[in-house]
């Protein structure tokens, strides 16, 4: 257990199957199963992007697609958000980057450890300090759809446009409609 604890303090995030290679390299007799043991026992376990954090909530407003079929000829008529993770030597970090979708220049972009809709407003407020689309695009993300967020929009006059539950597809920049 102190070679795993050892292991784990500079890698954390190794699993399972990363902790039972690396212990069979320092010639340790280890299955999965023994170190899956030993791990719970420890009360440790990999940290690694999890699956399903953006779940919306109940009281946020989920607004409508509203650019099927629109025509993006121009600058500054759609702009987009999204949020990805950023792997790191000892983790990772969210970074929230908004994007013209005509020119698909970055406009603005910030990091945070953790999900909450501040890092994505503080984006939203140094690219509303260029100016203002016509509509802007998400994802139904909590942190989209939070008053904070979709507040200055609506007292900007923008419209918002949220990607339908699962649509990975309508943030695409070929034109094309998947519907």
């Amino acid at each position: 257990m102190r070679p795993m604890d050892e292991q784990f303090t500079r890698t954390p995030f190794y699993g399972v199957p990363r902790m039972t290679a690396f212990l069979r390299r320092k010639d340790y007799e280890v299955n999965p199963k023994r170190i899956r043991r030993l791990m719970r026992l420890m009360g440790i376990e990999a940290i690694y992007p999890r699956r399903r954090l953006s779940k919306p909530c109940q009281e946020h407003t989920i607004y409508p697609y509203l650019l099927k079929g629109l025509a993006i000829d121009r600058p500054d008529l759609v702009w987009c958000s999204d949020i990805t993770y950023v792997r790191l030597l000892h983790g990772f970090v969210y970074l929230v980057a908004i994007m013209d979708w005509f020119s698909r220049y970055v406009l603005a972009w910030a990091l945070s450890t953790t999900l909450d809709a501040s890092f994505c407003v503080h984006a939203l407020k140094m690219a509303m300090a260029l100016g203002k689309p016509v509509s802007f695009n998400t994802d139904q993300g909590p942190q989209f759809t939070s008053a904070d967020f979709t507040t200055p929009l609506k007292d900007a006059g923008i419209g918002i446009s949220m990607d339908g539950r699962g649509r990975v597809l309508d943030n695409t920049f070929d034109g094309r409609d998947f519907r």
